[in-house]
């Protein structure tokens, strides 16, 4: 082969890997956080529900009904602060509180109390958004 050949090999080979397109990469869905505040209560838990049965040493939390509709938020965590002292808690979605208001949410004793709360207060200020499903703290 003549030297010529050699280059022209060469220069086909480097033209197709320039116009080889790009990888394209994995659509990613990235949900909008929202930052909702209200009340914070307690309450004794048991079945929920979400169909599950909880303790009161679990870090459970019951969203008003406006929010649960049909469950969709089940099973998911969010991240709860109390803006009275910046205290933040995980708690898991397991119940609906028809009592409470959109922005309001009741939480097992134990979920109240990380949050710096005494139960002798029974109500809170908290600032709370869902975590992305599948998170777990």
């Amino acid at each position: 082969m003549s030297p010529f050949t050699y280059i022209a090999v060469a220069l086909a080979v480097i033209s197709s890997v320039i116009a080889a397109p790009a990888p394209v990469a994995p659509e990613v869905t990235l949900e909008k956080r929202i930052t909702h505040s209200g009340r914070g209560t307690f309450f004794n838990v048991g079945l929920g529900a979400c169909g599950k049965h909880n303790v009161n040493s679990d870090h459970i939390v019951a969203i008003s009904s406006s929010i649960f509709g049909s469950g969709g938020n089940c099973e998911q965590f969010m991240e709860i602060t109390n803006t009275e002292n910046g205290k933040t808690a995980f708690g898991l979605v397991r119940d609906s509180c028809p009592g409470c208001g959109a922005g309001d949410i009741d939480m097992s004793p134990s979920l109240f109390q990380s949050l710096g709360a005494s139960l002798d207060k029974g109500v809170i200020k908290v600032s709370w958004h869902f975590k992305p499903k599948g998170f777990h703290p």
